[in-house]
């Protein structure tokens, strides 16, 4: 059995007596195992397909359809009612709850698309086609992936940047200030439009492009620590037995900061989250066709007569970006140290 320390238990009654961000957290990670989960709730290829006697899986492997009876030698079109009919007479297939995928056309639409919201597409159809609901899932899931990436790779570069900064103070602090100073200030929004309409879009290219900015959220909360702690007593004990500069830094001061950097975190991961939706949103994001969410809010603006576009791009990032809210503001209440609460 997993035994915690006294503090990490407080800090864990801590959060949960805030009983906002407590449940924020499991909604979001239901909704998250969920998202992780598209490719089985959400696709247009069977799960599962049991022909005279063997069994294959579409959706992770190609087949083709000479395979089940054909006559083409490319890969097999499940939606296909030939292909159906080839499969149901010596098997069976069983498909996802959602048998589209986010690139999934649906042309057998009771209307032009975009299409309202009926008992094949349960969310509607974009101007395309495409399954709304399908592209919501997988949308979610590269959004918290993207934005879990890049906060974690910006964190790592603004602590280190932070802990130098803090630890080596003079001329290093004052330089350092000044270079972050000048980087901030830079237009930080139309570089990335510069960036992202000279380079390819893909999902490392913007984070590279993103991550250019969004290391320095966390530095001075870095450098406030280490500049206080630098000067405290077993601080200065260890520098006199001779423990040097990286242990000191590792060892005695970064668990300090730590603290602070765990509570911004979930901010920085709204942020990030924002600013791919904010380029995806202009068009400069991901590569055309990937589920997005702020392509389903472009695609909203520009089709008003379709109010279900919309609307479910907003209510996704809205519920989205308040439960990472609600789980700061939990995060931040069980590491303040003003809060004794058992």
């Amino acid at each position: 059995m997993l035994s915690f320390s006294p503090v990490t238990q407080r800090r864990w009654a801590q959060f949960k007596a805030n009983k906002r961000g407590y449940w924020s957290l499991w909604i979001f990670l239901v909704l998250f195992v969920v998202a992780m989960s598209a490719n089985l709730i959400a696709n247009s290829k069977p799960l599962l397909v049991d022909y005279k006697g063997s069994t294959y899986v579409p959706f992770l492997k190609s087949y083709p359809e000479t395979l089940f009876g054909g006559e083409l030698e490319t890969e097999a079109d499940y939606r296909d009612p030939y292909v159906a009919e080839l499969i149901k007479k010596d098997g069976w297939m069983l498909r996802a709850p959602i048998p589209y995928s986010f690139d999934t056309i649906n042309y057998d639409l009771p209307s032009p698309a975009p299409s309202a919201p009926t008992a094949d597409n349960l969310l509607g159809t974009d101007d395309q086609g495409r399954d709304v609901l399908a592209r919501v899932l997988y949308g979610f899931r590269i959004s918290v992936l993207f934005g879990l990436a890049l906060t974690v790779f910006s964190s790592l570069i603004g602590v280190a940047a932070g802990a130098m900064q803090g630890f080596y103070g003079g001329k290093v602090d004052l330089i350092a200030q000044r270079v972050i100073e000048i980087w901030s200030s830079l237009p930080s929004l139309y570089i990335l439009i510069i960036f992202s309409a000279m380079f390819i879009p893909g999902f490392w290219t913007l984070l590279l492009i993103l991550l250019l900015f969004s290391w320095t959220h966390l530095v001075d909360v870095v450098r406030a620590e280490f500049l206080r702690a630098r000067s405290l007593d077993y601080v200065r004990a260890a520098r006199a037995l001779g423990v040097g500069n990286f242990t000191l830094m590792h060892r005695h001061i970064l668990p300090n900061a730590v603290v602070a950097t765990l509570t911004m975190m979930p901010f920085v991961l709204t942020g990030s989250i924002t600013a791919l939706t904010s380029l995806d949103f202009l068009g400069l994001g991901l590569p055309p066709g990937s589920p997005s969410l702020g392509e389903l809010l472009a695609q909203g603006k520009n089709n008003i007569n379709a109010p279900w576009l919309g609307a479910t791009a907003f209510f996704s990032l809205a519920i989205m970006l308040t439960l990472l809210t609600f789980i700061g503001e939990a995060v931040r209440d069980a590491f303040d140290p003003r809060k004794t609460k058992l």
